[in-house]
């Protein structure tokens, strides 16, 4: 788990280009053999190449005696991925694909899961 700095993030290709690289590739290897190929590609690399993660939200800090047992640190905000204008106009025919919507909404979501994952967001008390 890598610490989390919310203001570090406004700057996160400096500060957190190998954890962005890791999330999206994890969340890429989870959908690998639930989706077709083609669109999963068609969409991390038309797409996804151009989104944007945005972390939305502030650290609150916590005593370290919190009778709750939670961590020092606790962050309220969360992650999200800004796609790129008209992502089904940039992969083709593929946007006619059934799976197309899904896959995307998926890819996604799995990021931003991803992203929790890595900062430790997820961790529960």
């Amino acid at each position: 788990m890598t610490e989390f700095d919310p203001e570090k993030f406004e700057e996160k290709y400096v500060h957190y280009f190998a954890e962005l690289e890791e999330a999206y590739s994890n969340a890429y290897q989870q959908l690998h053999g639930q989706y077709d190929s083609e669109v999963l590609r068609a969409i991390d690399r038309q797409v996804l190449s151009e989104s944007e993660p945005f972390y939305e939200g502030s650290a609150e800090h916590r005593s370290a005696t919190d009778s709750n047992g939670h961590s020092p640190r606790e962050h309220d905000g969360e992650f999200r991925v800004e796609l790129p204008d008209d992502p089904a106009d940039r992969v083709g025919a593929v946007a006619d694909h059934e799976q197309f919507e899904p896959v995307l909404e998926t890819f996604v979501d799995r990021i931003e899961r991803e992203l929790e994952r890595i900062f430790g967001f997820d961790e529960t008390a």
